[in-house]
Formats: structure tokens, sequence, C-alpha cells
């Protein structure tokens, strides 16, 4: 499975596949007594599915250990490596990433061992994510000082970047072995750019406009030669494909032909993949799908 998201660029997806941010995503939330950002699970699997049959390049998920209702937002509910396991088995093609997993409030050798099961078991499809974690509520309940996760980032990283395992004792393995699985950077994980671009494989820079990507870009480029740049869109695809492009935080609402001009701008200005949110889509998602699988993905893949 190629997994090198360098000089191209593609179109993945972000998990959850639903559009609880939207007008009629709050009603059913409100209907179903749900906490603002708990999405609905229930199609999930088809949607999947459905974005590997359609040729989409990545699904991502996220990392968010404990709900935290002020900050709002439950990702896709389910504990990454576990949910991937189970998406290796519905899917065929697309890659799996984890954008990203929370390295400070995990024990790095069960993180080796979980993406190394993930990798093997999904026949090479992952990628794997890495942050320092933002949620200052999460760390006590894990009994991790925050202000140590910068060097619990290094020290984690130490462990996974290692091929030969060298803190293990004498006669200790892990199994399965962690091999060919790139690592990639959510943003700086409280590190400067240059150790980011010196140690890591790929670099996953937060939401922006084309001119954000630029200056990030030249960055990048200047502490990691051509590795992938990666970034996401909070997409409203509306029916309409002549409907202009009107920004929101994080993303756009727009139709088929702004999304070919904004993507064709990301990838001008060196992006290497995007990956589409549908959290604020207000089309059916199966719809929008189908829609840019169709209409969006022949231009660039």
């Amino acid at each position: 499975m190629h997994k090198d998201l360098s000089n191209t660029f593609t179109i993945g997806v972000e998990l959850p596949l639903d559009n609880d941010w939207t007008r009629e995503g709050q009603a059913k939330r409100l209907h179903e007594h749900k906490p603002f950002g708990v999405p609905d699970m229930s199609a999930h699997k088809e949607r999947i599915m459905l974005a590997d049959q359609l040729g989409f390049k990545v699904a991502w998920v996220r990392d968010v250990p404990l709900y935290d209702p002020n900050f709002g937002d439950a990702a896709q509910l389910y504990e990454p490596f576990s949910y991937l396991g189970y998406l290796s088995a519905c899917t065929n093609n697309i890659l799996l990433g984890t954008a990203a997993i929370v390295l400070p409030l995990r024990e790095p050798w069960l993180v080796k061992k979980a993406a190394a099961t993930i990798n093997e078991l999904s026949n090479n499809r992952l990628i794997l994510g890495v942050a320092s974690g933002d949620r200052p509520i999460e760390y006590p309940v894990f009994n991790i000082d925050f202000d140590k996760r910068a060097q619990l980032f290094r020290e984690s990283m130490e462990i996974l970047k290692d091929e030969n395992n060298n803190k293990l004792s004498e006669g200790l393995q892990l199994l399965p072995e962690f091999k060919d699985i790139p690592i990639y950077a959510a943003g700086l994980a409280q590190q400067t750019p240059d150790w980011i671009g010196a140690h890591m494989d790929g670099w996953l820079a937060y939401p922006g406009t084309t001119e954000d990507h630029e200056h990030r870009v030249k960055l990048w480029r200047s502490v990691a030669g051509d590795k992938p740049y990666v970034s996401f869109i909070h997409l409203d695809l509306v029916n309409d494909p002549d409907a202009p492009i009107v920004r929101h935080r994080f993303g756009l609402q727009t139709g088929v032909k702004g999304l070919i001009s904004e993507l064709d701008q990301m990838k001008q200005a060196g992006v290497n993949h995007i990956g589409l949110h549908f959290r604020r889509n207000t089309q059916p998602i199966e719809d929008s799908l189908e829609q840019i699988a169709r209409d969006v993905l022949p231009h660039f893949q």
C-alpha cells in the first residue's frame, strides 16, 4: 500500500462522517438530549465503506480521550486505535490516519504496539499522526503534568522512532514489529520547527486559507524538504455547482466549482493532502461524498 503523500495532491475525509454541526443536526441533537459535539455514529460503517469505494485517499480519526463540554467536540467518539482496527476490516484501500494521538497521555510502548497492530491488520495502511495535546483539563486525570508535555512528547518519539528498541531489556521483543509506519506531527507539538522537520515524516497543519498555507508550507519546506504537508477543510458543499465561496472558521461553503478552485490553490501553495471535514455540511453526507468523487477527485487523483 502506497503511503507516501509527498510529490502529489490527494483528498481524504476526517471522521466522523456526520453533519451534527448543521442546524438540522443541532435540532436532532437537542431532540435526542445529546451534548454539543457528540455525533450520530449510526451510519458510520456504511459511510466509511462508501468513502473507501469512491476513492478517497485517507480516513483521519482524532484522539479525544475525555469529552469536555467546554471544548464541545467528542470527535468520532471511539478510541482511535480500537476504531481503526474495526475500520481496517471494513475497508480495503483507504489509508487510515490518526490526527492525532496525544502522546503524553499514553504509554509509548503500548502506542507503538497498537500502531504496529493496526498497520499489520490493515495491510500496511496506517499513518500515525501524533500530538502533544491541547486540553489541560485531561492531564490531571492521567496524573500527567501538562507543563511537561513537550518533554514527554520527545521521550515518546524516541521510543517510536527507534527501530531496534534499544530501551528494552535483552531478549524482549515488541511484536508485531513497528515498521514502514510514517509518523506525522500535528502542529509543532511544543517543539521547534527545526526539531519537527528533522524528526517527523510529515506535518498535520491546522486548517487555514490558501495564504495561511503558503506561509506554513514555506516554513515546512525550509526545515523538512519535500516531506508531506497535510491539512483539513471544514466543508459545506451546497448543491449548486456555481455557488460562490463563503468562508467560515476553518473552512468554507461553496459548490463543486468553488471547491475545485480552492483545492487547486491549495495544491499550488504546496499542500500535499487535504482531509475534508463534513460536520458543517448541510447536504446528506452520502450525496456530498458521491458528488466529490464524481466531479472533484478526477481533477487531482
